[in-house]
């Protein structure tokens, strides 16, 4: 377990390597080397080959090659055709679920994620008679607060303040009850961000939402890991062509941050677009993941 020494430092050098993530962005299409993007984040070049290698498992250069516009629609063209029907055919979420885990050497083939909505009543009174467990960690992309109720994770967000963090959770649940407790099922997904320490089992999914949402949520569980798709192709998959602004917007109310993999939802163009917890977040993501389905 990382000590308190080593989650500052942790969180320091993903800022650092979000910074970076920052400026390929921004200019993605000059490839700026090693040495331009360590100035920019004011390290040596060494140490940010060493801290950027370390955080992603592949050099700067590597991932570059992962983030251009044209990996994004390779990735796309391979996995699905624009505004594809729903083939008879087609794995259900039950059967492609388990892709969502880690892939490449660390792939995890029995992470099986189950989504159990609330029922009305749950849904409408605001969680009340609902105990909710919660627990801050850290991970690759930053600090997380998980939540859990007896049923399975109802909450995953990414934060930069512990405080505001737990008042978001509240404001999800109102009348709940709140216990601070890092439960087993908590350390499984903190786990699922370290290659070296896989989860076993089940993770199951207790969420909050109308059918709608919770159709569109179950349609990003088959988007597999390493692979990306449309706003418009999961519209398409749930049978509602002509709803891509209300399944973008009902991605970005995805209440369980990366295990319902809203950041592998891009633009039609290839684009990697915005992301409910910062742009370079999701292409820090996208391309991680990327990276460890290339055997990278």
């Amino acid at each position: 377990m990382n000590t308190l020494k080593e989650a500052a430092m942790d969180a320091i050098n993903f800022k650092r390597i979000a910074d970076a993530i920052k400026i390929l962005q921004n200019k993605i299409t000059e490839q700026p080397s090693l040495e331009a993007l360590a100035k920019q984040i004011h390290v040596s070049p060494a140490h940010f080959q060493k801290i950027f290698t370390e955080w992603a498992g592949v050099s700067p250069k590597k991932f570059m090659q992962f983030i251009t516009i044209s990996h994004a629609k390779q990735m796309l063209r391979s996995s699905f055709l624009p505004n594809a029907p729903l083939q008879k055919n087609a794995a259900t979420l039950f059967d492609t679920a388990a892709q969502t885990g880690l892939s490449g050497t660390g792939r995890l083939h029995d992470l099986f994620i189950n989504i159990e909505g609330m029922t009305p009543g749950e849904y409408k009174n605001g969680g009340a008679g609902l105990s909710i467990n919660y627990s801050f960690a850290n991970t690759h992309f930053g600090n997380i607060i998980v939540a859990s109720t007896q049923k399975g994770i109802c909450h995953i967000s990414f934060f930069e303040n512990e405080t505001l963090a737990l008042k978001n959770l509240i404001n999800f649940f109102p009348s709940a009850v709140y216990v601070q407790s890092a439960e087993e099922i908590h350390k499984k997904v903190t786990a699922i961000f370290n290659a070296d320490h896989l989860p076993e089992g089940r993770i199951n999914l207790h969420l909050k939402g109308t059918p709608f949402q919770i159709k569109v949520w179950e349609a990003l569980l088959k988007i597999p890991e390493g692979h990306l798709n449309t706003y418009g192709n999961i519209a398409g998959k749930i049978e509602s062509q002509n709803a891509s602004r209300a399944v973008g917007t009902v991605i970005g109310q995805n209440p369980v941050a990366y295990l319902i993999p809203c950041h592998r939802v891009i633009q039609s163009t290839g684009l990697f677009g915005g992301y409910m917890w910062g742009s370079e977040r999701k292409t820090a993501m996208i391309g991680w993941e990327a990276a460890k389905v290339n055997g990278e």
